[in-house]
């Protein structure tokens, strides 16, 4: 499970969707896993403004990863400034594709989509349920009692 779903998460028991405690659900005895994957700057564009920046933090610190800014990136942070002008005043703009990520995307890439949640427990902040997460996948069925 990549660390970018805890952004969209909160508690399946009915009496904490109107508890903010409730989001973001909290990794606990969680195994990471590194998967490789190639940056998608577009992609990274245009997730950037529904990300939880402060919540995505405070789960950062939790799993002990890196600490990422206070404030959250804009989509110019995330390109490589290009080092060479273009030869002509009337050239094209240099193409989404032809961008290089920034160090910024490439740490933001590796914690969102590349981190991912092997084993180990989602916690709810609000009434302590814990959702289990096994070979990657969390279990978000609740016993009878609390549906």
């Amino acid at each position: 499970m990549k660390l970018l779903t805890l952004n969209f998460l909160t508690c399946a028991i009915k009496t904490c969707k109107t508890n903010s405690a409730s989001f973001p659900l909290h990794p606990r005895d969680a195994e990471l896993e590194i998967v490789e994957a190639d940056v998608n700057l577009p992609f990274l564009k245009n997730i950037l403004p529904r990300l939880m920046w402060d919540e995505l933090r405070g789960i950062c610190t939790e799993l002990g990863l890196p600490e990422l800014p206070a404030t959250p990136p804009t989509p110019a942070d995330l390109i490589q400034p290009s080092s060479s002008t273009p030869e002509t005043t009337d050239a094209a703009p240099i193409a989404e594709a032809d961008e290089e990520p920034s160090q910024t995307a490439k740490d933001l890439h590796r914690v969102l989509l590349e981190t991912c949640i092997q084993e180990g427990k989602l916690v709810c902040g609000a009434c302590e349920h814990e959702y289990a997460v096994k070979e990657g996948v969390a279990n978000f069925l609740l016993p009878g009692h609390l549906v």
